[in-house]
């Protein structure tokens, strides 16, 4: 049977269908809850937000407030998000279709790729078990579509929108400057050359957007909104499901039994940010901006200081337009490679995770320090791939 746009869609529809209704079911019946326990944080922040609260009366709520008034409609049912994140993935997955087609890419060859993200079982499972990365991912790919109709400032509405939502999409904001060449100079010599009229829109529209949801969120939340949306990531210490090797050190300094803190965990940002945000942006950005923003996303989650499964969605709903002219696909071999490395490296760390955290096995060391050792060496080897790609 001939694959059409319709039959991807749906059959994406169908499986996160049957996904939800998996996790119904195991919530219902196993010892091992379905449900993402982040989940059960935004359904309680919009709780206490419609009863008159606010997000942040419950514990651990670091979003913006504007993730909890989305939700509200799970106080009456409690399902309600997940659907909404699952058509999040969906939305992501037609709006690529779409970039594709801008792109020149072949019919056939955009819904074969678009499938890596629309039929791929990790994606519709963490949306399904509740986790709010597909609503990211359509608002990331929504920009990057922007971009390519040269909407320029919608691109720049939706990129404040997507930093005040989560931070990390700050980074893409370089790139998609540094990428928009074909606009009428306003300034006409030495560096100022460098402003344009699409510069100038995208960077004003960002920046109010940005400010106006920001400052509007400060104004009815005030500063329990700065500390817990944004503040909170500089210090933040989750040692638990985190592949980085900041893990140990996050872990110790976390302990209340320890008077020296360690400030390597609230520096970890500063190579981070220069890899992602500064230098990948200027070496490539000009070059491919789809897939720079991929390599991009890659790197800030590789030298993250906390990784989890969930952050590998940022980067997963980028790969599709990294995949079509790469030394992966065009090298099967390469290729398998690298996707066996990363899924033993990942289920390597997984397996170390389950001694500890449901057999009380401490593997701190060498096991799941030597687990992020070699996930982190191997993700770093895929990006230097990548890079070289573009």
């Amino acid at each position: 049977m001939k694959l059409t746009t319709s039959r991807l869609l749906i059959s994406a529809v169908l499986m996160r269908v049957a996904f939800f209704f998996y996790g119904v079911y195991q919530d219902a019946n196993a010892e091992i809850r379905f449900t993402d326990i982040d989940y059960f944080v935004f359904t309680d922040a919009s709780k206490f937000t419609a009863q008159g609260g606010t997000p942040y009366d419950r514990d651990t709520y670091r979003y913006t407030p504007i993730l909890a008034w989305l939700l509200l409609p799970t106080t009456q049912y409690f399902w309600f998000g997940k659907l909404l994140f699952a058509l999040g993935d969906i939305i992501a997955g037609w709006l690529m279709l779409r970039i594709f087609h801008l792109r020149g890419l072949e019919y056939d060859q955009a819904l074969k790729f678009a499938s890596v993200w629309l039929l791929n079982p990790m994606v519709a499972t963490i949306s399904t078990r509740g986790s709010s990365e597909g609503l990211l991912g359509a608002m990331v790919i929504a920009l990057l579509w922007a971009v390519y109709e040269h909407k320029t400032v919608v691109a720049g509405l939706l990129a404040g929108y997507a930093v005040h939502f989560k931070i990390y999409p700050i980074i893409y904001i370089p790139s998609i400057l540094w990428a928009m060449d074909d606009s009428p100079r306003l300034l006409g010599n030495g560096i100022l050359k460098w402003v344009n009229k699409d510069r100038v829109k995208f960077g004003i529209a960002s920046l109010l957007s940005f400010s106006f949801l920001t400052g509007a969120m400060y104004y009815i939340y005030g500063e329990p909104f700065l500390v817990h949306t944004y503040l909170h990531h500089l210090s933040r210490s989750d040692h638990r499901h985190n592949f980085s090797p900041y893990n140990i050190l996050l872990y110790i300094s976390s302990s209340p039994n320890v008077e020296i803190k360690s400030p390597y965990p609230s520096l970890a940002f500063v190579p981070q940010l220069f890899i992602a945000g500064v230098f990948l942006p200027f070496m490539l950005a000009k070059k491919d901006l789809a897939k720079t923003m991929f390599v991009q996303t890659f790197a800030f989650v590789t030298f993250n200081k906390v990784c989890t499964s969930q952050y590998f969605m940022w980067y997963i709903v980028l790969l599709p337009f990294y995949l079509p002219s790469s030394k992966m696909l065009k090298n099967k071999k390469l290729g398998i490679v690298a996707l066996i490395l990363w899924t033993m490296a990942q289920a390597l760390w997984l397996q170390q995770g389950f001694e500890l955290e449901y057999k009380n096995v401490s593997t701190f060391f060498p096991g799941i320090f030597a687990a992020t050792l070699i996930f982190f060496l191997v993700n770093i080897w895929i990006l230097g791939v990548a890079v070289e790609d573009i």
